[in-house]
């Protein structure tokens, strides 16, 4: 008898062993026909991104033309691009008041993408002569690689005798986002190489290029809305103050 029970362990052992080996083979089979599945959707994904690049691009081509147009009408607007920075919640911190009689002579701003829309793209500012740098075009771009990191140059301004200084710009704080008292300008030496995989992203560069350029009509007219709402306020204020005068000189006639 016991030694029938040994052979029944036994049995049952290599039948557990079996059923594992059975069940590790299914798993085995069903993580390989998921990979396979995976690495499909992974080419479908490749396929779509490119697709979506030629898109872009497409319309890249569309939009210029537009952007021209805009820009000349946008010429005939005074201090257009002033009003606007001014006017969106982010950037308007970022411009000293020496900064804003600078943007005076902003004559335009342009955003574009590089032919190959995932490679990178360049920021410029157009200006008119002036009695602050000599440059007429100060330009910040941003190129993009495969394995991550971003290339960063931006133009080193020619100050004038004098105004670099002046207008808060120091050389010597590199990579460092100036604060309201600084110049905006500063922006401009800021070209070091960052890590996209660590977030470390121009945020200034993002905001204008994804907010700003696409309509900054929506910001210029912000102006003119909040004028119109603090002149409302200053109406409404006026009438009560002439509500409450009646009743002020009732309370001194009672007396």
């Amino acid at each position: 008898m016991v030694a029938d029970k040994g052979k029944k362990s036994k049995v049952s052992d290599r039948i557990v062993e079996d059923d594992a080996d059975h069940i590790d083979g299914e798993l085995v089979l069903s993580i390989e026909k998921l990979q396979e599945l995976q690495d499909e959707l992974e080419k479908v994904n490749e396929e779509a991104s490119d697709k979506v690049l030629e898109v872009e691009q497409k319309y890249n081509e569309i939009r210029r033309p537009v952007y021209v147009k805009r820009n000349e009408i946008i010429k005939s607007i005074p201090d257009f691009w002033l009003t606007a920075f001014l006017s969106h919640p982010a950037l308007c911190d970022l411009l000293s008041e020496e900064d804003q009689k600078i943007f005076k002579y902003l004559d335009s701003l342009e955003v574009e993408d590089f032919k190959d829309v995932k490679s990178g793209y360049s920021i410029a500012f157009n200006f008119n002569q002036n009695p602050y740098f000599e440059d007429t075009k100060l330009t910040k771009t941003f190129t993009f690689f495969d394995e991550g990191t971003t290339k960063i140059t931006g133009t080193a301004i020619k100050w004038k005798e004098g105004m670099g200084a002046s207008n808060g710009v120091n050389h010597d704080k590199k990579n460092k986002r100036p604060f309201a008292e600084e110049s905006f300008f500063a922006w401009f030496s800021e070209t070091q190489q960052k890590d996209i995989m660590e977030g470390l992203q121009d945020e200034v560069a993002e905001i204008i290029k994804e907010d700003l350029w696409p309509n900054p009509l929506k910001y210029f007219n912000n102006a003119d809305e909040e004028e119109s709402d603090g002149d409302e306020d200053d109406d409404e204020e006026r009438g009560d103050d002439e509500d409450e005068e009646p009743g002020d000189e009732d309370e001194a006639g009672n007396e």
